[in-house]
């Protein structure tokens, strides 16, 4: 899940990357209008959480530019009023969510998860492969119902493969879905971590190398999974 954070007060904006990315997602950090939509017209993100009273090109504006692009990133405005004149101002403008200054950071980070099932097509709300089950919403992943502890970027490339369906997924799209803007796009950490989590799960292995294209879990369950 890949979050993009626009927020002109600096320790605010850190700190919501800080907790969102304690809950697993991958988050790029903008500190003003112009930032945020140079980064947004380059990545692919989930969903953007937006700040409506940024200086310069302002949340409004930030607002309409992502949606005239035609993505399916969803916007989940931020502001300090939490009028319902402004509430209803924001929605008109296409935001799909609207949270008033100070917030709880559970309740962000229910919205933000919510907004990003809304940015992707379906996924059944447990993805298996073989014996393998992850469940995207506790968290947790389990092999013949005995549970695996795995990293956050562990599961992150274990969840974006399950979620292919059986398609290959390059090293590109799991570093730009799974890490941040800071990642290196040259370092082998794809490669390495795709190894330990093999090592993880265990045999019969289910995540596939295709040479020269990506990885595949070639029987990844396109349904609910089975109990």
């Amino acid at each position: 899940m890949r979050i993009l954070v626009v927020e002109d007060e600096a320790p605010l904006a850190d700190a919501i990357a800080r907790g969102l990315r304690r809950e697993g997602m991958a988050v790029d950090v903008a500190y003003d209008g112009e930032t945020g939509h140079e980064k947004s017209t380059v990545t692919r993100y989930d969903v953007v959480v937006l700040d409506r009273d940024l200086p310069g090109m302002s949340g409004d504006e930030l607002c309409k530019e992502i949606l005239s692009s035609g993505a399916l990133t969803r916007v989940m405005m931020l502001t300090a009023s939490g009028s319902i004149e402004d509430r209803v101002s924001g929605l008109s403008l296409g935001a799909d969510d609207y949270l008033a200054k100070p917030f709880a950071f559970p309740e962000l980070v229910a919205r933000v998860r919510a907004l990003a099932r809304r940015a992707t097509p379906a996924t059944p709300p447990v993805l298996a492969a073989q014996d393998v089950e992850l469940d995207p919403a506790r968290r947790t992943v389990s092999r013949g119902g005995q549970p695996i502890e795995l990293t956050r970027k562990e599961f992150g490339v274990l969840e974006v493969l399950l979620a292919a369906k059986g398609s290959v997924v390059s090293s590109e799209e799991l570093l730009e879905r799974v890490w941040d803007e800071n990642a290196d796009p040259f370092t082998t950490t794809v490669r390495v971590t795709v190894m330990t989590l093999r090592k993880k799960l265990g045999e019969p292995g289910i995540i596939d190398t295709v040479v020269g294209s990506g990885y595949r879990v070639p029987s990844a369950s396109n349904g609910f999974a089975e109990d």
